[in-house]
């Protein structure tokens, strides 16, 4: 059986998954967590899935076979629950009560995300916050403790520097 053992360094975005010849390894959040398990890949192969322990694995990343090939990881679609809101005072709100549950949350301009969990909708919506049932790809942050891998995205980095600027700005 052929196994998969490493993640290939710095390769998040380098391969299209939109590529035919592309192998595709298409996973939900819980399935992206596990780093011992056997999978199926797009092209139909079972395989080994064998990472170091902890390892978490992000749409896009790219995953190297026993014989050399690759595979584009693709976050898989699932039940989640949307908040959307321009009114970031409430979404920030929103996100420390979840938060506060230790729920992984997805957090982007406008809107958090999570598994499913119609007490938490109840929890949001008492927040008078909407939440939309909706079934798309989860990518939670991966914490302020996390260990391992974790891609540093743009939109964040971008911030933290306006963030530091700002702050110059006023001394």
């Amino acid at each position: 059986m052929l196994e998969i053992r490493e993640r290939e360094a710095h390769a998040n975005g380098t391969t299209s998954a939109s590529d035919a010849s592309v192998i595709k390894l298409r996973l939900p959040f819980e399935a992206r967590q596990r780093s011992r398990s056997r999978v199926s890949l797009s092209s139909g192969e079972e395989v080994a899935l064998l990472l170091p322990r902890g390892t978490v694995m992000r749409g896009g990343d790219v995953l190297l076979l026993s014989d050399g090939r690759r595979v584009v990881v693709e976050a898989a679609a699932e039940t989640v629950s949307t908040v959307l809101t321009d009114e970031a005072e409430r979404l920030a709100r929103a996100a420390y009560h979840l938060g506060n549950r230790h729920v992984a949350l997805e957090i982007g301009r406008g809107f958090v995300r999570y598994l499913h969990d119609h007490v938490l909708d109840d929890l949001v919506r008492g927040l008078g916050l909407p939440v939309r049932v909706e079934e798309a790809p989860f990518e939670p942050e991966a914490g302020a403790y996390a260990h391992g891998h974790d891609h540093e995205h743009p939109h964040e980095h971008r911030g933290h520097e306006h963030a530091h600027h700002d702050h110059e700005e006023r001394t």
